[in-house]
């Protein structure tokens, strides 16, 4: 809250907004206004509605603040950032941006909003940072629609890796230390945010198309083609990065596109990524300015799987597709304060760095337990909390030892 106050010019905007995350924090079954009010002891939920739908306050400068605030605790040199998005499925056709579409949380076409997210991945840790809300063609060209829903004049439709690059282009002018860059094929596929990325200077490991075309120097071939074509020795087996379960190998390979060139110098590589059960092959564009080692953009590619994991965080824990907002502001200051507690939670477990034998350290989840029983809920005895946290993660400890003993008998 010292972070982000100064935002809230009067005392009442500040003392809800402060009431509000701590209602996300609070494991309620549901949140909206009329919960989060409820926990807060107020006598309605009109205080809620109206910090969230017509109080004085820029989002977009919360989530400058956090970033910042991110950037004195989580930042790091070797930073990566993460783009993916994620979809909240919707009744009827008047919450703003919904239409039937494809949605990866659905694994189908639904009725649903689409938001592309941006997250901050380093070594203390990983966390939501900022978010677009993806706009269709079906919003963009209808006047009367984009007026009901309260879009700003100035918002035209934008691809998704239009408005994944600009959250980058933002977070970089923000100061935010970061090195490279990850997404999934909806992004690697855009040659625009590949080159928009060179020239910020930063590296990018972006997954690819089985069909997609390289130049090497036996000339234009498919993703597919060329990793049928190495051989055996070209392959090796790598983790990338622990898992709950054990370490996330896979069979790796990686050639250099000499051939691969514009004004702005660095080398690049196809990165082949194969399952060593099934033999499912993935496939990623990767760039840097300088020269790596195939560990390093496989240990890039690992860390996508951490804004999955900040999304399932959020959704489970913090209500981020709760929200019972059908308008352009609302749906953005329910997002913004949902990642600034997914971001004072993140920052929060890189406090203790070191946790006693036979337990694992303090997760996001565990964390928000913890201050929802210790500081929200302070009638509870302190003892029991503590006691059940602990017995939480003896528990964990002993899950993730057993795991890791069974890799260890079959594995390198």
């Amino acid at each position: 809250m010292d972070t982000i106050e100064e935002r809230f010019t009067r005392p009442e905007p500040r003392r809800r907004v402060r009431d509000f995350i701590s209602g996300l924090l609070a494991p309620l079954p549901v949140k909206n206004c009329w919960t989060i009010a409820e926990h807060a002891g107020d006598d309605g939920p009109g205080g809620m509605q109206d910090l969230i739908g017509r109080a004085s306050w820029d989002d977009a400068g919360v989530r400058a603040d956090v970033r910042d605030f991110i950037a004195a605790r989580l930042g790091h040199p070797d930073g990566v950032l993460l783009v993916d998005e994620t979809g909240d499925l919707k009744k009827g056709t008047h919450t703003v941006g919904v239409q039937r579409q494809y949605s990866g949380t659905a694994g189908k076409i639904e009725n649903c909003q689409l938001a592309v997210h941006l997250s901050y991945a380093a070594p203390a840790g990983h966390t939501l940072l900022d978010v677009a809300l993806y706009l269709p063609k079906s919003w963009t060209d209808e006047p009367q629609r984009r007026v009901e829903a309260g879009v700003p004049d100035t918002v035209a439709f934008a691809t998704k890796p239009q408005l994944a690059r600009r959250l980058i282009e933002t977070a970089v002018a923000g100061g935010l230390p970061c090195r490279w860059v990850a997404g999934d094929e909806a992004y690697g596929g855009d040659p625009n945010l590949a080159l928009a990325l060179r020239g910020l200077r930063l590296g990018y490991v972006l997954a690819v198309a089985c069909s997609h075309r390289v130049a090497t120097g036996l000339g234009v071939a498919r993703a597919d083609r060329i990793a049928d074509g190495l051989p055996k020795q070209a392959w090796q087996r790598m983790s990338a990065g622990a898992g709950a379960k054990g370490f996330r190998y896979y069979d790796w390979a990686f050639i250099t596109l000499p051939h691969t060139a514009d004004q702005h110098t660095g080398h690049h590589w196809l990165l082949n990524r194969r399952n060593r059960t099934t033999g499912e092959l993935a496939f990623y564009r990767c760039r840097s300015p300088e020269l790596v080692a195939l560990h390093q953009l496989v240990a890039v590619a690992g860390r996508r799987w951490s804004i999955e994991e900040s999304f399932q965080a959020t959704k489970t824990g913090l209500g981020l597709d709760q929200h019972q907002h059908r308008r352009w502001k609302a749906w953005h200051r329910w997002t913004t304060l949902v990642i600034a507690a997914h971001a004072f939670l993140a920052a929060t477990t890189t406090v203790s760095t070191e946790s006693p034998d036979g337990l694992i350290d303090i997760t996001v989840n565990e964390l928000r337990r913890l201050f929802h029983a210790l500081i929200l809920d302070p009638a509870r005895r302190v003892a029991d909390a503590i006691a059940w946290s602990i017995y939480r993660r003896r528990h964990q400890d002993a899950a993730k030892t057993s795991h890791y003993a069974r890799q260890a008998l079959t594995e390198p």
